[in-house]
Order: structure tokens, then sequence, then C-alpha cells
């Protein structure tokens, strides 16, 4: 997010693109061949690109990692991430240029999702400042961010129906709230404070409370004090099944502003999705470096 609120992005690097329609109907049984560096940017002449790549496109190291025109590399100090991509429609342009994500600190934190670990989530570095320079007017700014990622060994429909994830500016840190229902009715609740030192400290959950419904009616609810309504901020996507959000909460007294995101997976399992998708999620098999 910009320091002014009025802009944000966000980058997603996928090896097993799992909001793919391609992946799903290819099966899913060879994640490298369907790779993508997701960007979106929020705000005005705000884009979205999501491009699925074949695995001619996917170069690894253990500091870097390429798909195609676009890479994201760990100098030591900064990741690094070079964009050079297209929008999907209805507004088909370029997006380039590059955003650098500088830690205050890595955490050695992470946090299993179901009891097997099939689906971790590791929160890298969920205190950073961010710099974004795009070939955009307007689109050169500093802010606060968070770098974090999730693994998994199964499809997330297949393990949950439905989870929301914040990430809140908090007390010389951020806080982060992950809750889900899992396909066999158990929950998680989850409330992890991260100093900016890269210590992590479970917190008391606040309350659930309850956000309008997206503009698709996806069901939204985040954590607050009792007696507080948290708000939107800015709506920065909204899919059928997904919706991401600047949302104005209030922890221990203090209002924050965050990125907050609510995830239907019953919806995102419908087979009549997948077509959908397929307009904003084109399929690139072959590249040639």
């Amino acid at each position: 997010m910009s320091a002014d609120g009025k802009r944000a992005v966000s980058v997603i690097a996928f090896i097993g693109s799992v909001f793919s329609p391609w992946y799903r109907w290819s099966g899913r049984r060879d994640p490298e061949n369907h790779v993508c560096i997701n960007v979106a940017t929020y705000g005005p002449g705000g884009r979205f690109t999501m491009t699925d790549r074949g695995r001619s496109a996917l170069r690894q190291t253990q500091d870097s990692m390429t798909v195609g025109p676009s890479g994201l590399h760990w100098d030591g100090r900064q990741l690094v991430i070079d964009i050079d991509e297209v929008s999907a429609p209805p507004i088909i342009s370029r997006v380039r240029g590059q955003i650098r994500v500088t830690p205050s600190a890595v955490t050695d934190r992470e946090l299993l999702l179901t009891p097997d670990g099939a689906h971790v989530w590791r929160p890298f570095a969920p205190v950073s400042s961010i710099s974004v320079d795009l070939a955009a007017p307007g689109w050169q700014w500093d802010g606060h961010g968070y770098f974090d990622a999730n693994f998994g060994t199964r499809a997330l429909e297949e393990d949950f129906a439905y989870w929301t994830w914040g990430r809140y500016p908090a007390r010389g840190g951020s806080t982060c709230f992950y809750d889900a229902v899992r396909r066999d009715g158990t929950e998680l609740g989850a409330g992890i404070h991260f100093g900016a030192d890269g210590t992590a400290e479970e917190t008391p959950l606040p309350d659930k409370r309850p956000l309008p419904r997206s503009l698709w009616t996806v069901r939204r609810v985040t954590r607050g004090d009792p007696g507080t309504q948290p708000r939107q901020v800015m709506s920065m996507l909204d899919a059928p099944f997904y919706s991401r959000a600047m949302v104005e909460t209030t922890l221990d007294g203090e209002k924050t502003t965050g990125v907050f995101e609510a995830l239907d997976l019953r919806r995102f399992a419908s087979p009549l999705l997948k077509p959908m998708l397929a307009v904003r999620v084109p399929r690139r098999a072959r590249w040639t470096f």
C-alpha cells in the first residue's frame, strides 16, 4: 500500500498456478508446466495480469525465479521484482517496471493450515517497506507491505470451504489474522503479531466483525475490537469467488488500515467458473529466452 493509502500493488509468483483454469483442466499433475507471475495494481489506472505459462518459461536458482519476461530475485537485502506483463481484458496494455520489497527482518515462523501440514503459510517478512516504479503516470511511490508464501500438496478446494486473511499495521509491526472453515467442518482461527525485528507472538483473537458482501456477494468478516465496525476503504479485486480490499479496523484501540482477503472455495470449485476465468487468465504454453 502507498503511504497515502490511494494506491496498492500485489505480486504473486506461482509454481502450480492454483487459480488457473488451465492448471485445473490439466489435472494439476505438472505444476512446473503452469507457472505465473500475477501482477495487479490498484488505484487510478489499475491493471490485472495473470498469464499461465509453460515449463519453458521457468528458470530458478537459489535466489531467483524467472517466469517468461518477469522475475524476482533476492539480493541479500531486498526482494527485487522486475515486471513486463500484459494486462487482461477489458483494458489490454503493458505493465512494466520494478518493485523493491525491503523487509525490516525475516521471520522463522510458519503456520500449518491443516493438521497434516498439506497446506502451510510462511510469513517471511510481514513488516516491509516497498518502492514501486512502474512505467505509468502516478505509479512511482513508496509505502508499506509484506512478503509471504503459501505451500500446498492438495488443491485448496479439496480441504477448504472458506477462508479470510488480513494483515494490519499495528504496534510498531503488523498483526495478521487467518480464519478458515475446512471441508471436514473444523475451523482455523489464528492471530499473530509480528515485530519489526522479526519476532512473532500469538495475539488474542478479537471478535469477528462483518463487512458488507463484495460486488459478487462473497461473504466477508474480519477481526476488530468490541463495539467497532470495520469498513472497506478501497475495493482492490472482485471476483465471483474472491475479494481483496483495503479495510480499516480497530485493534487494541488503534485504528489501522490493511489488506484483507476473503475466498469462497465452494464457488471456486464450480466447473462453470473455469471458462469465465480463462478470459482473464490466458495460457501461453511456449517461451524462448
